[in-house]
């Protein structure tokens, strides 16, 4: 796939970011399947769907933050402590966020995190990443405790993110899980993200090891 095949309809076009299509080989036990090219025979292993959608910049504004909430600076360690807060689960390390910050898109000015004022701790938090290259904006990681959810957290970091990557990026895109609880597409919707595309992530079974042996 080209960069110019991608841009057209890039949630169509690649499961994944298309910095990622060029730097991650996927694995021969995964089988990534559009859902309009989804075979009508089932196929076997475990199918976890996921959801991609595009915002292509315009009419964004920033939403005003919540009372009690601030924008501050945090480390790595910090992000990571809310990450993993916030998703029983998903488990990510600070070696493995400080990985992501020596990627070459990562952005330092797109780690957002909003701290309750009263106890100081991290409420919400979101991290973006920006390929400069061909104008793509990449929500990675959003993300809001369990306790503050509701109050318009989620959507404030999301816009704001937005806001930063404005003359920057040409389009942003997101994805996640389809099944999620917490039905983040609604929420990317509603922040003005569109265009949902389903992919299939499906992990392939093993093979019996007993007919294996048979043959």
């Amino acid at each position: 796939m080209t960069e110019e095949e991608y841009i057209i309809d890039p949630c169509r076009a690649s499961s994944l970011p298309f910095w990622k299509t060029e730097e991650i080989k996927v694995p021969e036990h995964l089988l990534i399947v559009r859902d309009d090219l989804m075979p009508d025979t089932e196929t076997e292993g475990e199918d976890e769907p996921y959801f991609r959608m595009i915002h292509d910049l315009d009419n964004v504004r920033r939403s005003p933050i919540p009372e009690g909430f601030v924008i501050a600076e945090r480390g790595i360690p910090a992000f990571a402590e809310h990450i993993n807060e916030c998703y029983s689960d998903i488990g990510v390390k600070a070696e493995e966020l400080s990985a992501y910050a020596r990627r070459p898109v990562c952005d330092p000015a797109l780690w957002v995190a909003v701290v309750e004022e009263k106890s100081g701790r991290i409420a919400a938090s979101g991290i973006a990443e920006l390929d400069a290259r061909i104008g793509e904006g990449i929500l990675e990681w959003i993300q809001v405790s369990p306790e503050h959810r509701r109050k318009g957290l989620g959507r404030f970091v999301v816009n704001e993110l937005l806001c930063r990557m404005l003359g920057r990026a040409k389009f942003v895109t997101v994805s996640g899980r389809l099944l999620d609880p917490s039905k983040p597409e609604a929420l990317y919707a509603s922040c003005g993200f569109a265009g949902k595309t389903v992919w299939h992530v499906i992990t392939k079974k093993p093979p019996d090891r007993n007919q294996k042996a048979a043959q």
